[in-house]
């Protein structure tokens, strides 16, 4: 069997990463005394030791050039309950923090309140591929949320999703 050598199209490469389930994060930091922040579906671990994640954004975010002159973000993992807050910070030239309680980060970092998990960390590394920047950070504080109810906020097929249990070991 042959694999087709024709382009793809990005509707159907869209469709097919939706097909993959991941966590909903927030990735914020402070320039000139003002919070800032997006929303982040791309995150993920990259090394234990040292301790590293990643984030990809877009090369043409508004936020992220300030995050870089900052040289600090934390990543803010919501919760189930915090669809509304994704939403609110997916929108560019919104007042993204409008009615968001946050409190600062070891770093002075954003941290919003009902994260299920926070990461404050100093950006180490930012690499140029495609139309997104991949931003490696070393994190330096973390904290997470002891609350045994509490459900990361998902992303599957185009909309938030929920677990409805532990899946099978």
């Amino acid at each position: 069997m042959s694999l087709p050598t024709t382009a793809i199209e990005p509707i159907s490469f869209r469709e097919a990463l939706g097909h993959y389930a991941s966590g909903i994060t927030v990735i914020t930091s402070e320039a000139d005394h003002e919070p800032l922040g997006f929303t982040c579906q791309s995150f993920y671990s990259v090394s234990m030791n040292p301790p590293l994640v990643s984030f990809s954004v877009m090369a043409n975010s508004r936020s992220y050039p300030h995050i870089r002159q900052a040289g600090r973000f934390a990543v803010n993992i919501l919760s189930g309950k915090q669809a509304g807050i994704s939403n609110q910070f997916a929108k560019q030239g919104s007042d993204k923090w409008r009615g968001v309680k946050w409190q600062s980060s070891p770093l002075g970092n954003p941290i919003i309140e009902g994260s299920l998990h926070w990461l404050d960390c100093e950006v180490h590394a930012e690499y140029t591929a495609g139309d997104h920047l991949i931003v490696i950070g070393e994190v330096k504080a973390c904290k997470l949320q002891h609350t045994a109810a509490a459900q990361p906020l998902l992303y599957f097929k185009g909309r938030y999703c929920s677990l409805t249990e532990p899946a099978a070991v």
